[in-house]
């Protein structure tokens, strides 16, 4: 059972695909799953990444300390000046210049982490990552934020920074007591608890989209556009800074992963909290959760592949060795 929740997740790019897909054309079907349904739904996934986290974790922070300081300031550098720039490009309208760069200054995401499991990355440097993207965002988020979007719309950075630590530090703080003081219960739900973030990041997305479908079609290119253009850069530039840090490869792949994959979730729910009058704020994010999902699977099957080869880089003449090689890893459980 637990081999089938853990590939029904690793499918997450696809829910988020099918789902966002059918509301363009069947809003109905998941415009249900909206207001308060949204901002309950980011807690669960919230108290989800909490219970995958120990007090013990901010203790390896500082044994890791170089890595996790440049993923972060990558994150915080890279993608909302990037996102800046792509809105100010592709000339968006308002509501959806705000809502690129909001989910441009959002940290990473918990996706990132499933990502760097398929890539051959360091997961273990993905999850400190994101955990320290998070907690940052609480001030970063809403600072970068002001500063870059507040050439469309006035940006309250109390409120957004109060909406923020609602929906991110308390959820989390709360995982990470129940894994510290609930072991059995955290133990019983850990095997169901990333296909139940799956599901929900995948009805988020669909839900605005579903509502705002109409809109979405008629902006479809520069809107579509843009959102690809920040995740690609994210990944690309990620790695690239990494590799010029002279990083080792595996942490060359989970900044890069780091960067490019946003919490979309929380974006789309700050989004709607804080730019209350306008409806299309959080339309970015919805389709950013597609869309890094797509671009970092694509990333990870490629980086896997190069690990594979490398493995099985043998002499042509080494014959009957290949094929044996070939068959003994795949008997090896996935890193």
């Amino acid at each position: 059972m637990n081999r089938l929740f853990n590939l029904l997740a690793n499918l997450f790019p696809f829910w988020v695909l099918i789902f966002s897909g059918l509301a363009l054309f069947f809003p109905a079907w998941f415009t249900w799953f909206s207001g308060p349904m949204i901002v309950w739904g980011l807690a669960v996934i919230m108290i989800g990444m909490g219970i995958t986290l120990s007090f013990e974790d901010f203790r390896r922070v500082t044994r890791s300390a170089r890595p996790v300081m440049i993923g972060i300031a990558a994150q915080f550098a890279v993608m909302p000046l990037l996102g800046w720039a792509l809105a100010s490009v592709f000339a968006l309208e308002t509501q959806l210049a705000v809502g690129l760069i909001l989910v441009a200054c959002c940290p990473g995401g918990t996706a990132s982490n499933v990502v760097s499991y398929i890539a051959r990355a360091d997961v273990a440097l993905s999850v400190l990552m994101t955990m320290c993207s998070t907690f940052a965002a609480v001030i970063m988020t809403p600072l970068l934020t002001r500063w870059l979007a507040g050439a469309y719309v006035p940006v309250d950075a109390w409120s957004l920074f109060f909406n923020t630590l609602q929906v991110v530090v308390l959820p989390v703080t709360l995982g990470m007591l129940l894994n510290r003081y609930t072991p059995r219960l955290v133990q019983a739900v850990m095997p169901v608890a990333p296909l139940v973030s799956v599901i929900v990041i995948a009805l988020i997305c669909a839900s605005i989209i579903g509502a705002n479908a109409g809109t979405i079609r008629d902006s479809a290119v520069p809107l579509l556009s843009a959102v690809a253009l920040l995740h690609l850069g994210g990944f690309t530039l990620g790695y690239v800074m990494a590799r010029l840090l002279k990083l080792e490869e595996r942490v060359c792949r989970t900044i890069s992963i780091e960067v490019g994959m946003q919490n979309s979730g929380l974006g789309a729910v700050l989004a709607r909290s804080s730019f209350a009058q306008m409806a299309l704020a959080p339309v970015p994010s919805a389709i950013s959760a597609s869309f890094h999902s797509i671009i970092g699977s694509l990333f990870a099957a490629w980086w896997r592949l190069r690990s594979e080869r490398s493995a099985l880089n043998i002499e042509p003449d080494a014959g009957d060795k290949r094929d044996e090689i070939a068959a003994e890893l795949s008997k090896r459980p996935v890193e």
